[in-house]
């Protein structure tokens, strides 16, 4: 594997998959991932590209803020990170979220 690759998979951390995520794939043909925090919009479209070799239409982040939790005597809070909702062009998708 090039260098070039391993930073795009450091790039990309992990896919997100709940609810709305499916549904913004089904509907919208738009999948969602963690992605490193200081990666920007350019950086995530062509690591999203070489990984999975799909043609990238458009990207938007947000930064997802950490919420206070508690569980019985337990509480903290739970870790920041960088989401990325990725869309892709019509007609095409990411085997690996098995919708």
């Amino acid at each position: 594997m090039s260098n070039k690759m391993n930073l795009y998979y450091d790039l990309v951390r992990e896919p997100i998959i709940t609810e709305q995520s499916s549904r913004l794939i089904e509907e919208f043909n738009r999948y969602t991932f963690k992605v490193s925090k200081d990666a920007n919009k350019v950086e995530i479209k062509k690591a999203i590209e070489a990984i999975f070799n799909v043609k990238v239409v458009k990207v938007n982040t947000l930064n997802v803020k950490p919420k206070f939790k508690r569980v019985g005597q337990h509480e903290g809070y739970t870790a920041a990170y960088k989401k990325a909702i990725v869309q892709l062009e019509e007609g095409q998708k990411i085997d690996a979220f098995n919708i």
